[in-house]
Formats: C-alpha cells, structure tokens, sequence
C-alpha cells in the first residue's frame, strides 16, 4: 500500500499553498451552480480545473554553479538590455542589463531565487496595472523588488504586476540567506520578473526564448560571450 501510495504522490504535481483558498472557492461555487442547473457545474468544474492547474508548483533542480543566474520565472523572455534599475532598489544610476520574464496566465507563477545570497533589500511600490509585457511597466506597475548580495555582487529581481495580477506575493524578508533556486514569492495571475544583472554578468538568452523557474540559466558570470551580444557602454 504504501508503494501504492508513493507513486500516487510521485505522478501529482504539488499545489502551492497560496492556491488552496482559491479552489476551494471554485469547488464551492462548482456546486452552488450545479445544484441551480446542472450544465453550469461542468463550467465551474473547468474553472476549478484551471486554478489547480495556475497553483501547481512543481519540484525543480537548479544547477550549482555560484557562476549562474538562474530564470526566476516561468515564461518568455520578453527584453534583454541594458536598463537603470528602479530608483527603491538603490543599485545606483549605471545602466545595468535587464532580462525580463514574461508570464501569462498558463505558466507557473512560483518565483524562485536567481542566485544563492543574502537578501539586503526588499522594496514595494504600488502602481498601475497596465499590460506586464509593455516596457514602460518597469516603472509605472505596482512591483517588488528584492536585491540579494550574492558571490558577485548586489542583483536586483523585481515581480511586476500585470493586468489580470492583483496580488504580488514574497515569502522571504531582509536579511534572509536563498539558496539558488530556492521559492521567494509569487504573483497571481499573469505577470513578469525583472532581473538586474550586476557588473560581469553575460546574459546567455535570447528574447522569445522560453525559460523554466529555478533550472534556466540566464547568464553566466565570467563567460567569454553571450546569445545577445548585450554590451553597456
């Protein structure tokens, strides 16, 4: 039985804690509506569906290498350059270069540590919620930004809100040691991560390129190249 019950486990991916009010809410509305008309259950049931599906947060293995900036986020990259990190993260004015992670709606929206460090800043500012995919939601979107000292210097992560997200949500705080890879918010429902690079880092995507949470690696410390060819002058 007990092996029975291991492979159950094994072939279900686990669902994040913050989902389990939402679905619950579904399932509830689910059969409020079925027992009105029937047909109806069947839409509530595929909401339901969908929402386990938002919240899945699968296990991941992260490269160890302190050399590697590792994606954050689940999605496409969507820009790569060289960008003045927001004034909250007080990384100073020098552009520094930015790979941007968008997410939509199907992606899973657990956020996870880019490099192992210490977190030295944590930094919310409200703002609007245009669409996450624009650039001018760096500045003007409701966003969190974590700077983590790492082997090679300060790197700022920002989570933006996006048009459907209302909810950014971090679990770790000032002062806290991250492991690579390790989870440290999300964000409900569609959206995008900022990544700041510090000086030496060369990004290795492309923008359109797909990235995985805590097992692609955006750039590489010391890499004699990279896939964009990004230079700060």
């Amino acid at each position: 039985m007990d092996s029975v019950l291991k492979s159950i486990r094994a072939n279900f991916v686990p669902i994040h804690r913050e989902g389990y009010p939402f679905i619950a809410i579904l399932a509830f509305v689910s059969l409020f509506l079925g027992w009105l008309w029937g047909p109806l259950f069947w839409l509530g049931l595929i909401l339901t569906a969908w929402c386990v599906y938002f919240f899945r947060d699968p296990p991941r293995v992260t490269p160890i290498d302190p050399d590697l900036v590792i994606s954050p986020a689940d999605g496409r990259v969507s820009a790569v350059g060289p960008v003045v990190p927001p004034p909250e993260l007080e990384l100073g004015t020098a552009p520094r270069v930015r790979i941007s992670v968008f997410m939509n709606v199907f992606n899973c929206h657990v956020n996870r540590a880019p490099v192992a460090g210490r977190v030295q800043r944590i930094a919310y500012k409200p703002g609007k919620f245009l669409n996450a995919e624009l650039d001018k939601a760096s500045e003007d979107n409701e966003r969190n930004g974590l700077v983590i000292e790492g082997a090679h210097g300060s790197l700022g992560v920002v989570q933006i809100a996006g048009l459907v997200a209302r909810r950014i949500v971090c679990f770790t705080r000032e002062g806290q040691q991250l492991a690579a890879g390790e989870r440290f918010g999300l964000i409900r429902f569609g959206s995008r991560l900022d990544v700041y690079l510090p000086e030496g880092a060369v990004p290795l995507v492309a923008e359109g390129q797909t990235a995985i949470a805590g097992e692609t690696v955006l750039a590489r410390f010391g890499a004699a190249g990279g896939a964009t060819g990004v230079r700060i002058d």
